[in-house]
């Protein structure tokens, strides 16, 4: 955990997806130093018309390679959420291609008792995590 959900328009090829969940990863690890295998990601590709993301009066336009980056996770500091954004933008431009202008994320906390792994059981609550 954290769980991490794409939002990407239609069109991009496996290898290309598999880079951006994996330069994410990475990110993740780093910024919020959870173990390599806590790796929880979900792609959903979008037609154009399905996907409006603008720059909330910023000044800046989006390319079709636009993704968003919704994390769902246990509270972070804001230190850790700032690196985490500055690392998602540094890999996803160094792997992937992706400009800084294309990539926008959202972090929402919950807390241990939104969360079962799986069996039907609250993991961190009953002593597993």
């Amino acid at each position: 955990m954290p769980l991490v959900r794409f939002d990407v328009l239609e069109g991009r090829d496996e290898k290309s997806l598999n880079e951006l969940l994996d330069a994410t990863h990475r990110a993740v690890v780093k910024a919020f130093g959870v173990p390599e295998r806590d790796r929880y990601q979900v792609v959903t590709q979008h037609s154009a018309n399905e996907l409006i993301i603008q720059d909330t009066g910023l000044g800046f336009e989006r390319s079709r390679n636009v993704v968003v980056i919704s994390v769902t996770s246990t509270e972070r500091s804001n230190q850790e959420k700032k690196e985490f954004y500055r690392l998602v933008v540094q890999e996803l431009g160094e792997n992937c291609g992706i400009e800084p202008n294309d990539i926008m994320i959202s972090i929402v906390s919950n807390g241990a008792a939104d969360w079962s792994f799986g069996f039907g059981k609250a993991q961190f609550l009953n002593g597993q995590l």
